[in-house]
């Protein structure tokens, strides 16, 4: 059902997304990196672990290593020995015995429960203890986290951190990873300016070419910043074509409008082809998207805010998909607006906001000022995006809405 006039034309944010996911192939090129350059990085092939982590029963804590069954009899055993890790006790646990055991050493053959060091006392080698643990307390057992031949990492995954840690622990140091999408950006427009110089009169600084770099950083890819392009058709023809031959990928700021100097569509019919470039989505209506000689073309609307709203919405999965990662879902969450929030139904609108705990601790959310295309400070000095779909309305204060957490 139509709701207003914004409507007729526009693609429906999720058409956008899967037909230009229907357009997109992987990069299938792999290469090996050692593991302290594969941050960001996408899985070529199965991580498989050789060995067994931990590779043997080891102790959880600072304490004494000893048979349960002498507890049940005896609450003092005699000390006969200290197992450190890196610096077993190579003896066996006897009848009667126990050794002192730091954490991460290996249990000595024999023992089978480790009983804290808090719950003992020492007098000339006789230990007492207070209390009688359950078998095999504070022991990890051989393969507890990872087993030999376990798939550990799946292909396609993007390595975090915590993945990097995973992939040492099991003696990596190298994998195959997906080589890096190289991706061009272009940014079009006589009034731009670079930062550091100065403005002439109608001038503005150019400065969407930050934003993008700074969220293609999480992925991996190589960038190519082509720079600012006049609103010159031979010149910006001249570099399209460049960056069409050179990239899997090309991202333009601006000149996807309908005003006399906007070339980027006209350009794009002439080197390549249009698949869409209206979408119903607010801010950023004029998203373009399809292909430039060997790349994948995304057309982005020109003012800051609509640049990275579709940077975010619309360019992050077809990029996802293009560096091979598994395509994950944005979690959200439901809060309660704090206010009347303002919408005309026709584009799905991703309001900028500040979500909060109130005095009962339930989760409340507002916008963040004024909501214009141009206004910067609406994304810098907010923490979530308000979600409102397509055929919505006003939202009243009170009523719940979903917001998407920067």
């Amino acid at each position: 059902m139509l709701h207003s006039c914004e409507t007729p034309g526009l693609l429906p944010i999720q058409a956008a997304i899967s037909n230009m996911l229907k357009n997109v192939h992987p990069v299938s090129e792999s290469e090996w990196v050692d593991i302290e350059e594969a941050l960001e990085r996408v899985l070529a092939e199965d991580i498989i672990s050789t060995i067994n982590v931990p590779p043997a029963d080891n102790s959880a804590m600072d304490g004494y290593a000893l048979r349960h069954k002498d507890l049940i009899e005896n609450n003092q055993l005699t000390l006969v020995g200290t197992a450190l890790a890196g610096a077993p006790y190579n003896a066996q646990v006897s009848a009667g015995q126990c050794v002192r055991i730091m954490t991460g050493a290996i249990i000595p053959e024999g023992a089978d429960v480790v009983v804290m060091q808090e719950n003992t006392n020492i007098h000339d080698k006789q230990v007492t203890f207070q209390q009688i643990p359950k078998l095999g307390n504070s022991i990890r057992r051989a393969g507890e986290d990872i087993k030999k031949g376990q798939v550990v990492i799946e292909k396609g995954t993007q390595l975090t951190p915590a993945y990097l840690a995973l992939i040492a622990s099991i003696g990596i140091s190298e994998v195959a990873v997906i080589r890096r999408v190289k991706v061009g950006l272009i940014a079009t427009g006589d009034e731009l300016t670079p930062p550091g110089e100065a403005l002439v009169e109608g001038a503005i600084y150019e400065s969407n070419r930050y934003a993008l770099t700074a969220l293609l950083s999480t992925f991996a890819v190589e960038i190519f910043d082509f720079g600012i392009i006049k609103d010159n058709k031979e010149q910006l023809k001249t570099t399209f074509e460049q960056a069409g031959s050179h990239c899997d990928l090309v991202i333009s700021c601006g000149g996807v409008s309908v005003g006399e100097a906007d070339y980027v569509k006209e350009i794009l019919d002439q080197l390549g082809q249009i698949n869409f470039w209206k979408v119903a989505i607010k801010p950023g209506k004029p998203f373009a998207f399809g292909q430039l000689n060997n790349a994948l073309f995304c057309g982005l609307p020109g003012n800051p805010v609509s640049s990275y709203v579709t940077f975010e919405t619309l360019v992050t999965p077809l990029l996802n998909q293009l560096c091979g990662a598994k395509i994950k879902e944005r979690p959200y969450f439901i809060a309660r607006a704090a206010c009347t929030i303002y919408k005309r139904p026709g584009r799905a609108d991703y309001q900028r906001g500040i979500f909060y705990r109130d005095d009962n601790g339930e989760l409340v959310v507002k916008p963040n000022g004024k909501q214009g295309s141009g206004i910067m400070s609406s994304i810098a000095n907010a923490n979530c995006y308000i979600l409102l779909g397509q055929d919505s309305g006003n939202l009243e204060q009170g009523n719940t809405v979903k917001i998407q957490p920067f």
